[in-house]
């Protein structure tokens, strides 16, 4: 167990180069385009996936924030399929780099609040200040709204990273443990490894919530500045 626990977080290379860009481009070929008249199942399952998440997703926004659907049926495709993939033996998971769900949300998070404040600036500038406070205390709520304000790309971000980060952390100490324990109790062993199979399956749920997760707040971020 001399393995380095931090090992399968490190950037991958091939002859010296990174090939992060080959892994976060791979989760696009999985899912087929129609190009036919009568799609099959796998095509038939998933755009009923799709128009299911995307009517949920987009029943609150307005005509201006459905432009959004494409965009944010992409975004949680993308995390998903990344997020599943890298639970398969020696992969890499994208998603557990800060660095990378940054990249995504505060492109994204700039996006809605710029459109916030070009179409409904007002509005946007009232959130700042709640209507009703006291003179004296105007100055300290505006620092900690727009405090508050920057933090949520952060948090988005972070978010997406514990938890994924989490999960893959559990399953590698579990899975050690497993293996130590089969020379020295076969029935402890099995236990563990039947906790593995479980927390692999949890962890097959959380990849799927995380992506949603990520896209709703979005999307929420949106619906407030729409």
């Amino acid at each position: 167990m001399n393995e380095n626990l931090f090992a399968s977080f490190i950037a991958p290379t091939m002859m010296g180069l990174p090939i992060v860009t080959l892994i976060i481009m791979f989760p696009s070929l999985l899912f087929p385009t129609p190009k036919r008249l009568i799609n099959n199942r796998t095509i038939s399952i998933q755009q009923w996936l799709i128009q299911l998440t995307s009517k949920q997703m987009m029943a609150i926004h307005n005509q201006k924030g459905q432009t959004w659907s494409l965009m944010l049926m992409s975004l949680i495709m993308f995390i998903g399929s990344t997020n599943i993939l890298g639970l398969l033996p020696h992969s890499f998971t994208p998603t557990t780099q800060l660095s990378m769900n940054l990249g995504m949300a505060i492109p994204l998070w700039s996006a809605t609040v710029f459109t916030g404040f070009r179409h409904k600036t007002k509005t946007s500038l009232a959130h700042f200040l709640p209507q009703g406070t006291p003179a004296p205390l105007i100055p300290m709520l505006v620092i900690i709204e727009t405090i508050s304000l920057f933090i949520q790309p952060v948090a988005l971000a972070v978010r997406l990273t514990a938890n994924i980060t989490a999960g893959h952390l559990l399953i590698h100490l579990i899975g050690g443990t497993t293996l130590a324990l089969l020379n020295i109790s076969t029935m402890t062993a099995f236990i563990t490894f039947t906790i593995l199979i479980l927390l692999t399956i949890l962890e097959f749920a959380v990849a799927l919530i995380q992506a949603y997760v990520f896209t709703l707040l979005v999307s929420l971020y949106l619906h407030d500045n729409t």
